[in-house]
């Protein structure tokens, strides 16, 4: 039974899973540390998921389906850097409003453009391509799952590296985080907060489209009504549970995508699909009570904004 479950398809499996966490989630940090609560990313993510597939299928080219998920994913940002920073909105509602908006649009808009409700596979549509690395992807286990993938899969790691850099070593990096935890005292120093804080929700709405792009044009090769099923909200925990830094979010969203992965391999080992659909939101649930207080210092924060 281990070895059914524990082998290179799992791995594989996991690594799928965790890239539209990951670069959904890093989004959502560089928000948390301008001081925006950002819980939009399931609808950027599904933006960026329709644009991709939309792009790529009218266009026949997976490069432009990627920038019309970035465009797509930019463009829905916009909604909340608008009402949270500059109307002084409230980050929450219009976050779960800016979700439930994405989630009826995608749904309006699937029947009206390609003719069908629920599932939209073409072969026309130009999926992303997988790069093996010579010698590498050869590895036994691991070799397969991080040296034979694509190019978003790819620079996610390293954007990871590239954040910690950014936020920790860098000038603009230390702005940011004054922004998000002294706005008054960046201000009297000349930094504009507005400026900083509309810089981090329009750069998780770009990485929230990359998100999409990724499940939609990596992960599969199609667009489903909600096919983000949650993993924006995934991703929203990740953030909480990492603390908003580069290397924890890395860390909570390799969970979350190893729950995801081992539930679809027990589905295919006779565990009910209810019990092992579950799975990823159980772990989230009992992720979410372990960051209450780190939720609750972002409220604060949120408040205080």
């Amino acid at each position: 039974m281990f070895d059914q479950l524990f082998d290179g398809a799992l791995v594989d499996s996991v690594m799928r899973a965790m890239i539209p966490i990951l670069l959904a989630a890093l989004g959502g940090m560089i928000c948390d540390r301008a001081g925006v609560f950002q819980i939009s990313l399931e609808g950027m993510m599904l933006a960026g998921a329709f644009a991709a597939v939309a792009g790529s299928y009218l266009a026949a080219a997976s490069g432009l389906g990627v920038l019309f998920a970035v465009v797509a994913g930019a463009a829905v940002s916009l909604v909340l850097a608008f009402g949270a920073v500059s109307r002084k909105g409230d980050p929450i509602v219009l976050g779960i409003a800016v979700n439930l908006l994405m989630l009826g649009m995608t749904g309006f808009l699937l029947p009206q453009i390609f003719g069908v409700r629920g599932v939209f596979a073409h072969p026309r549509i130009d999926g992303l391509d997988r790069f093996a690395i010579p010698g590498l992807s050869d590895i036994p286990l691991l070799g397969p799952a991080l040296f034979d993938n694509t190019i978003i899969a790819y620079l996610s790691l390293p954007l990871t590296a590239a954040l910690w850099v950014f936020l920790f070593r860098t000038p603009m990096g230390l702005r940011l985080r004054g922004v998000g935890e002294r706005p008054q005292a960046a201000e009297s120093l000349g930094v504009s907060p507005t400026v900083y804080k509309y810089w981090a929700v329009v750069s998780s709405g770009v990485l929230a489209g990359l998100a999409g792009a990724q499940l939609a044009l990596g992960n599969v090769v199609q667009f489903a009504e909600n096919m983000s099923s949650g993993r924006g909200w995934i991703a929203v925990v990740a953030v909480m549970l990492g603390r908003a830094h580069p290397v924890g979010v890395l860390g909570a969203s390799l969970l979350f995508a190893f729950s995801e992965g081992l539930g679809f391999r027990l589905q295919g080992n006779g565990l009910p699909v209810q019990i092992t659909d579950a799975l990823p939101f159980a772990v989230t649930l009992i992720a979410l009570i372990a960051a209450r207080k780190r939720f609750a210092r972002l409220l604060d924060l949120t408040t205080a904004g």
